[in-house]
């Protein structure tokens, strides 16, 4: 059997992507953080690195699936000219309020899930950076050890958290 993938999850706002206080919702209002190093490192250390984020304004209708894959799109090709390969995006689509409950959500695990399934990672070797206590929680939830961070905290501050 092949020996399993170890990862590390990343929330997307206030993590990857400068936090604004509510959903970015257009392409203009997208600042990358400078992560690129930090990434780098870990990338070099053998982890995957894979996106999951809550997404409520597409069920709020804030903007759509077509300006969401504009911004990771963006993101991807950003992280990529540093030598990053961000590898997939897991986002929910849903908000309580409009779609009703979901299991993919953060604090729900769902979006870890998913990640773990499609490219075969062991939870127990693997990470989540977010900058929310749901995201830690989404981490336990998954069998992944959460690191919380302060929203646009640089992710090399962390780094000594991570084997």
């Amino acid at each position: 059997m092949p020996e399993k993938n170890k990862a590390v999850f990343l929330d997307r706002d206030g993590v990857l992507n400068q936090e604004m206080g509510d959903y970015v919702c257009r392409l203009e209002d997208f600042h990358v953080l400078d992560n690129f190093e930090a990434l780098k490192t870990l990338q070099d250390r053998g982890y995957m690195l894979l996106v999951a984020t809550n997404q409520g304004g597409l069920a709020k209708g804030w903007y759509t699936e077509d300006e969401l894959a504009k911004m990771h799109s963006h993101l991807k090709q950003v992280y990529k000219e540093h030598g990053v390969d961000i590898v997939d995006f897991f986002y929910c689509p849903h908000h309580p309020l409009f779609t009703g409950d979901c299991d993919c959500r953060k604090p729900k695990p769902g979006l870890l899930l998913q990640g773990i399934e499609k490219y075969n990672i062991d939870p127990a070797k693997s990470y989540f950076i977010g900058d929310r206590e749901r995201d830690v929680e989404a981490g336990t939830a998954a069998g992944v050890k959460g690191i919380l961070i302060d929203s646009d905290q640089p992710i090399s501050t962390v780094l000594d958290l991570i084997d």
